[in-house]
């Protein structure tokens, strides 16, 4: 627990050593938390679990209790919460994948990539040695970051089983070669029309436009016909 240093998860977890539970008053009453769960949700960052019941306030409402869950479950990558990566860290990432988002391949200014874990750090943390290997990260356009993150969020592995080798199979930590996307027997493919590509998307939005189908669908249906031309 002393590798805990972010104010409001210490407040918590000091608390939570000293008196057992937490509750979202005491929080906002005690520690002046206008979103309690969000200072739990620091705790639960750093690898500590915790467990929330439902109680009676004095007056009859219910508010939010939060205890330590199991802490045989602690999980020590992720004690002390997200490391900060060094400049020098991500122009190496730079070097050996160039300025290109991970997902999309859109190629992008350096400042508009952001390291990515590929197994969410929710999963699998972090640690000092996981830091100085490249290929457990890559850079991805904040538009990804976002996608990526709403389906992971949203995936079994996140939310119960947290299983590394899930994840290192999904569509989200290795776009190019991979068996699910959040554990769903489906395949993606994020595509970005860049600079003297524009045209080539407008043409294609004209053309959906006109058969009154969703651009998505309309791309497919290209793809469909050029395989099929192939294969005669």
């Amino acid at each position: 627990m002393k590798a805990i240093t972010g104010k409001r998860a210490r407040i918590v977890v000091d608390h939570l050593l000293k008196h057992g539970s937490i509750t979202t008053d005491q929080l906002r009453e005690d520690y002046g938390y206008d979103h309690p769960p969000r200072a739990i949700r620091d705790v639960k960052d750093q690898g500590v679990p915790i467990a929330k019941t439902m109680v009676r306030k004095p007056d009859g409402g219910r508010m939010a209790e939060y205890r330590f869950g199991d802490l045989s479950r602690i999980r020590t990558g992720k004690l002390g919460g997200r490391r900060a990566f060094p400049k020098k860290f991500k122009t190496a990432l730079l070097g050996k994948y160039g300025e290109r988002c991970g997902i999309c391949y859109a190629i992008l200014g350096a400042r508009y990539l952001q390291i990515d874990h590929r197994i969410p750090y929710e999963v699998a943390g972090d640690t000092s040695s996981e830091s100085e290997r490249l290929d457990r990260f890559m850079l991805v356009c904040a538009s990804c970051n976002r996608a990526k993150s709403w389906s992971c969020e949203h995936c079994r592995n996140w939310a119960e089983t947290r299983i590394p080798k899930i994840c290192r199979q999904c569509y989200w930590a290795h776009p190019e070669s991979y068996k699910h996307v959040a554990m769903r027997d489906w395949r993606r493919l994020d595509l970005v029309w860049t600079d003297d590509e524009v045209p080539d998307y407008e043409r294609l939005r004209k053309h959906a436009t006109a058969r009154e189908e969703p651009m998505p669908q309309y791309v497919k249906d290209v793809l469909r016909r050029s395989l099929a031309r192939e294969s005669k």
